[in-house]
């Protein structure tokens, strides 16, 4: 019982995470079940099974906020399905553990990308309302859901950096549209293993866990995508990107645990400054707006 409290709360948590950022959901939870000695595509089923309740409380939510694109949603979401089931049968069957290291590099590349450009240079409004093209987000969902099948987690690491690189989506309608897709991607994931593994592929009791913890989270976490400045947003997405994929680098080439915690502090303490640095600059720029605005009325 008292692991099932402990799974129901990571659930929370890293829903709070996923719904916030639009990413970290699938990775934490995954990362944990195999902590406990789950085998990986045992894993990701269970966690893709759990998140068909959890990205539906949570495009449910981000709807209500006004976070979510459902132009978009159908775009990418529906490829993401395709690319999901395709990697859910793919894990049925071998390893991806070769793959990993290549995938780290992607996503640690977009992860600075997107912590460099939110912190340092905000959001360029020059894109913002285009029209994001199919051939586009066919390719990124079908990429996408692949990956976060096979991964055990990928589809908000994937999907979230790239189209905050677009410029064309503001973070929180980015992050919105990357949850409520997923209800479509978990639903394929979970046919497709059980397809490949059969019923034996679910843990139903720490399904019911996870999903429970993670429905709680949804709606706070859509509030919060909702009040926050979009520059910390864009800033915590890519540290937590950056974190995220360098722990999947030191594990895949042996770096010795004596280094990972001095790597992880300083990968911590980065991020910290990023939130700061950002928040100045949000400060900086709402008193510049509030001025322009006094001196409109004045005039």
């Amino acid at each position: 019982m008292f692991r099932l409290i402990l799974i129901a709360l990571v659930g929370l948590a890293a829903q709070l995470v996923d719904g916030s950022l639009g990413m970290a959901y699938g990775v934490t939870s995954t990362t944990l079940l195999l902590a406990i000695g789950t085998n990986p595509a045992m894993a990701s089923a269970t966690v893709h099974l759990a998140e068909i309740g959890t990205t539906l409380a949570s495009g449910v939510s981000h709807h209500r906020f006004g976070n979510v694109d459902w132009k978009v949603v159908a775009r990418i979401g529906i490829p993401g399905a395709i690319g999901a089931f395709l990697g859910a049968s793919v894990l049925s069957n071998i390893s991806t553990e070769l793959a990993a290291p290549i995938m780290a590099v992607i996503l640690l590349t977009l992860g600075l990308y997107v912590l460099i450009r939110f912190t340092f240079f905000n959001i360029s409004t020059k894109r913002l309302g285009e029209r994001l093209p199919t051939k586009f987000l066919a390719p990124l969902g079908t990429f996408a859901g692949f990956i976060d099948a096979t991964g055990g987690g990928g589809w908000g690491p994937v999907g979230t950096p790239a189209l905050l690189a677009s410029g064309r989506m503001e973070p929180r309608k980015v992050i919105g549209t990357i949850d409520a897709s997923e209800f479509l991607v978990s639903i394929a994931a979970s046919i497709g293993f059980f397809i490949g593994l059969g019923g034996e592929a679910i843990v139903p009791g720490l399904a019911i866990a996870l999903l429970v913890g993670g429905v709680i989270a949804a709606p706070i976490a859509a509030w919060l995508v909702r009040h926050l400045p979009p520059r910390l947003l864009g800033a915590a997405a890519g540290s937590t990107i950056v974190l995220v994929n360098v722990r999947s680098l030191l594990k895949a080439f042996d770096v010795p645990p004596a280094a990972h915690v001095p790597i992880y502090l300083f990968i911590v303490a980065a991020g910290l400054a990023a939130l700061a640095w950002s928040l100045r600059n949000h400060r900086i720029e709402r008193a510049q707006q509030a001025a322009a605005e006094g001196e409109a009325v004045v005039a």
